[in-house]
């Protein structure tokens, strides 16, 4: 059973068997898929799944906060169910790869007073951006 599941299930989420699919869909590290992705695999698992059930139940987990909607340039958005342990992102500028990484050190407390503009900061997010070694070697 994946983590995500379990959280659902905790949470008294009415699993149906599209939810489940999508939820199953999700799991695993460094999992970042875009909606059609989603429905891809999930089609595969469960054929009669709609796209707009797939696009609903994404929506629907967002609005939870037990998947991140993560937007990298012009890129669609992709999911992230690590939603629960704060990380950053390293993307691929060539190919759009994402992987979450979890440096050490606050870099909220690296914000000097001065450069907060007044700001009661709550968040940070940080995308490291480069090319993946597949990228570099091409």
């Amino acid at each position: 059973m994946s983590d995500l599941l379990e959280r659902l299930r905790g949470r008294g989420w009415r699993m149906t068997a599209q939810r489940r699919v999508v939820a199953e869909v999700l799991d695993g590290e460094h999992v970042h898929l875009t909606a059609d992705e989603v429905h891809a695999r999930a089609v595969a698992k469960l054929p009669e799944i709609s796209r707009a059930t797939v696009y609903n139940t994404l929506g629907e987990l967002v609005s939870l906060g037990e998947v991140l909607e993560v937007a990298t340039d012009q890129r669609a958005k992709r999911y992230d169910p690590n939603a629960h342990r704060p990380h950053h992102h390293l993307v691929c500028a060539r190919c759009g790869a994402i992987r979450d990484v979890h440096p050490t050190g606050n870099p909220l407390a690296d914000l000097p007073d001065t450069e907060r503009f007044g700001f009661t900061v709550s968040d940070v997010e940080v995308t490291y951006r480069g090319l993946c070694p597949n990228c570099a070697s091409a």
